[in-house]
């Protein structure tokens, strides 16, 4: 075991996606939730692993008086992209080195003019958010409110909006080298292939754990968890919300 985690009885990780298992989408996580997660804390290392920036995510995340990045053992931002452990960072990748300016140009250009052209209920705002490791894709927008997302999810389903959308870009852009998941409600990534979240766990693969559980609700193939849960180095469990979550952690950990 790491040095830095000598004070655990058990040495395992848990890694837990952030939308879903521990919030609501982008609303703040319960007292019940933060202090399960404390709880377990002093029995296993944790983490989080997310496709928001770390500033969306420790706006879920935060509590008054400390920082997320030391509130986790590990924060993976961005899918890992972004990184720290135990409150230090860690190198960073970039998106934009990787794919070069003229083909991102070529990329959000298609993207902007396919939006322009969907026939949804609603439009607002930021349709195209550049992260470090990736884009973010969404054809409502993430300006929506939370009732507008609500919405979109639930026609989105009906509709497979975001589904059509992914595989026009596969078929536009196949030389890219990229890959696209859908989370979430309103939304999907853009990023190079093997930057999905199992690049979080080469952040770890030296730190000798026994185990690594990872916790996600989009689990299933084409969503935005199934990598890293379907990963051989991890223990996968779907949990739909905070509280299922809750339920796992207490049967597994903390009986």
């Amino acid at each position: 075991m790491s040095k830095s985690f000598k004070d655990r009885p058990r040495n395992v990780l848990c890694l837990f996606d952030v939308d879903g298992p521990l919030t609501l989408a982008r609303q703040h996580a319960s007292e019940e939730t933060i202090e399960t997660l404390r709880q377990l804390r002093k029995q296993v290392v944790i983490g989080f692993v997310g496709g928001s920036d770390l500033v969306k995510i420790s706006e879920q995340l935060k509590t008054p008086g400390s920082e997320v990045i030391d509130d986790f053992d590990y924060a993976f931002a961005e899918n890992g992209l972004t990184a720290y452990k135990c409150g230090q960072q860690l190198p960073s990748q970039s998106f934009i080195q990787f794919i070069g300016e003229d083909r991102y140009k070529t990329l959000v250009n298609f993207i902007l003019h396919y939006i322009a052209d969907m026939d949804i209920p609603i439009k607002r705002g930021t349709f195209v958010e550049f992260r470090r490791g990736m884009i973010n894709v969404s054809p409502i927008g993430r300006n929506a409110t939370i009732e507008e997302r609500n919405e979109f999810e639930r026609v989105d389903k009906q509709n497979g909006y975001r589904t059509k959308f992914v595989q026009v870009l596969k078929e536009k852009f196949p030389d890219y080298g990229l890959m696209f998941s859908i989370g979430g409600q309103i939304s999907f990534d853009v990023f190079p292939n093997g930057w999905d979240k199992t690049y979080a766990l080469g952040r770890v693969e030296d730190e000798g754990f026994d185990e690594i559980h990872f916790f996600g609700d989009k689990t299933y193939p084409g969503g935005n968890d199934y990598e890293i849960f379907a990963d051989s180095r991890t223990i996968g469990h779907t949990v739909m919300s905070p509280p299922d979550t809750i339920r796992a952690i207490k049967e597994l950990f903390l009986k």
